[in-house]
């Protein structure tokens, strides 16, 4: 018997919202924003695809600026004018403000950064609103404001501290800025996360759990005793009073789709194909995989190392594949293979594709604003103040 026939032969049970959108019978336009596109795409076996985003470029000039996230496919990032990670793209958007179209080719999360970060003159444009990140959307404003509730009635929020990653979407930056704390990225967590505890004694990390505690217990020298998870899908957060008082670090129950794929075997596995492998990851993987990974940190970090690797040594890299990918082809005096056998892209982030960004250009050439991203000035404001006392740490 099926799930549904189940649930349709229990009299005066009421699913939830979240059981009818699993089955297929409901729907969240937050997390299923924009899934129809509008507009008229072209067709993506389409030749002149190239020649058409270039003319369409062109026409525009400088009032466009594309940015390339590292995890874009090739074809979306021989356009882009900057390639980087978020946080370092919306700066970079912000850095010009005289382009008045900033064409964000990553994800939901990432556009709202850059509207954030940027002026009031300039429009933001996500080539495809479908281009989400799970791992954002694993924490809504509603299951962190019950979360904090829940620090409240444990006699522990006064002491606690948010950090958020840069990862999360706009509501929960403006969470995080309400509230004193700061936001992070990959590269600048365990600073954020000294800074946090020297304004408190707890720290709330949102919303992906192994970054905060690889760096709790990596780099700040911290047990995995000291963490605990908060579980928004169980009552009170699958966790005791007496267990949020103890830990210093709650992490939320986030992870990132495609980092969380990498498992101990996945290791153990290219080190006996590849012998004298260098397994270098990214700190969103696992506990287990970071432990046993001979470099951990971030996508900038990854590249650096690369480049700076002799010739014939050997990589396996943790990350996006399409990245991997890109790295394998620019340093062929290097092997460098994917850590898993299976192929891990980014879905999300692989929706912006050629037909949408040629879509996007030509709307804007020919004079349409297509898929704004906007935040709303309460929201921008708070999330300003988070991410101006991370520019601020030491």
């Amino acid at each position: 018997m099926t799930i549904t026939s189940q649930l349709d032969l229990m009299p005066g049970v009421e699913p939830s919202a979240t059981a009818l959108l699993l089955l297929g019978r409901g729907s969240d336009p937050r997390s299923e924003r924009g899934v129809e596109c509008p507009g008229d795409l072209p067709a993506p076996s389409d030749p002149d695809l190239v020649e058409r985003a270039r003319a369409a470029k062109e026409r525009l000039g400088s009032r466009v600026f594309v940015l390339g996230h590292h995890y874009q496919r090739d074809e979306v990032i021989q356009f882009a004018d900057v390639t980087g990670d978020s946080f370092k793209l919306s700066r970079d958007a912000a850095a010009r403000p005289e382009a008045e179209f900033i064409v964000f080719c990553g994800v939901h999360f990432m556009a709202e950064s850059a509207d954030i970060l940027t002026s009031d003159a300039q429009t933001v444009v996500l080539p495809d609103l479908a281009a989400g990140c799970s791992m954002a959307d694993m924490a809504t404003a509603e299951q962190v404001a019950e979360c904090w509730d829940v620090l409240t009635e444990a006699g522990v929020a006064d002491t606690t501290v948010p950090v958020s990653y840069m990862n999360s979407s706009a509501d929960i930056k403006a969470f995080t800025g309400r509230h004193g704390g700061t936001i992070c990225t990959s590269s600048n967590a365990e600073r954020a996360l000294r800074w946090a505890f020297e304004q408190g004694e707890k720290v709330l990390f949102l919303p992906d759990q192994h970054l905060g505690r690889n760096t709790a217990v990596r780099l700040l020298g911290m047990s995995l005793e000291d963490c605990v998870v908060y579980n928004p899908h169980k009552p009170g957060g699958g966790v005791s009073v007496e267990e949020l008082r103890a830990a210093k670090m709650i992490l939320w129950r986030g992870h990132c789709s495609v980092h969380g794929r990498f498992s101990l075997d996945s290791v153990e596995d290219v080190r006996a194909r590849v012998p004298g492998v260098n397994v270098l990851v990214h700190p969103e993987c696992k506990h287990e995989v970071v432990a046993a990974a001979d470099y951990v940190g971030s996508t900038e970090y990854i590249i650096n190392k690369l480049e700076e690797a002799p010739a014939d040594s050997k990589w396996a890299i943790g990350t996006e594949l399409n990245l991997v990918r890109r790295l394998a082809g620019r340093f062929p005096d290097k092997e460098i293979v994917f850590l898993d056998r299976t192929v891990c892209f980014c879905s999300t982030m692989n929706r912006i594709d050629l037909p949408h960004l040629v879509w996007t250009l030509e709307s804007l050439a020919d004079g349409k604003v297509v898929n704004r991203i906007q935040v709303d000035k309460e929201t921008e404001h708070w999330a300003k103040a988070a991410l101006e006392r991370m520019l601020a740490l030491p």
